[in-house]
């Protein structure tokens, strides 16, 4: 009985403090990016599709060959390494998340504290412009990599998985 009561006091205070994250998670702290956007760029999500050129192009996205390892019956080199991939893109998606959030608290903070000249603002615009860059980068390296890993019947038989999903 106290097994028990210890378990779901584990439980309770396990999805207590997961629940106080993820809603810390939720609210933005940059006024200028929605909640979506602020979560997505914190959790290392793409909501732009960056990946599209690569994909249309049959570049698949490492999580998406992951999703399907047993079925395109990866060797362990192919999985071991589309897995060091997909772990580097997310770091690096991150990564820049992170950035772009300090550069817009930093443009914030300037607005208000009305410390804006062209200079400052063509500095923080193009700041934003060379993270969103890097995560494209990313992605795109990460697409052409994980290709390159793949046989032409491995890549076929993705892309009719993906078809019937």
């Amino acid at each position: 009985m106290v097994k028990k009561i210890a378990a779901l006091l584990l439980v309770f205070g396990y999805s207590y403090a997961y629940a106080q994250t993820d809603s810390a998670v939720n609210q933005s702290l940059v006024k200028s990016i929605s909640n979506e956007r602020y979560n997505a760029l914190v959790k290392g999500l793409d909501l732009d599709n960056m990946a599209a050129v690569a994909e249309l192009n049959h570049y698949p996205m490492p999580d998406k060959v992951l999703k399907y390892k047993k079925q395109l019956d990866l060797s362990p080199t192919q999985l071991s390494k589309i897995i060091a991939i997909n772990t580097e893109l997310h770091r690096k998606r991150v990564e820049m998340g992170g950035n772009i959030i300090a550069n817009e608290k930093k443009l914030d903070a300037l607005f208000k504290a009305h410390q804006v000249d062209d200079g400052v603002i063509i500095f923080y615009t193009n700041r934003y412009g060379l993270y969103q860059g890097e995560i494209r980068n990313a992605i795109l390296q990460a697409c052409y990599k994980t290709e390159e890993l793949l046989s032409e019947g491995q890549l076929k038989q993705l892309e009719v998985l993906e078809n019937h999903k």
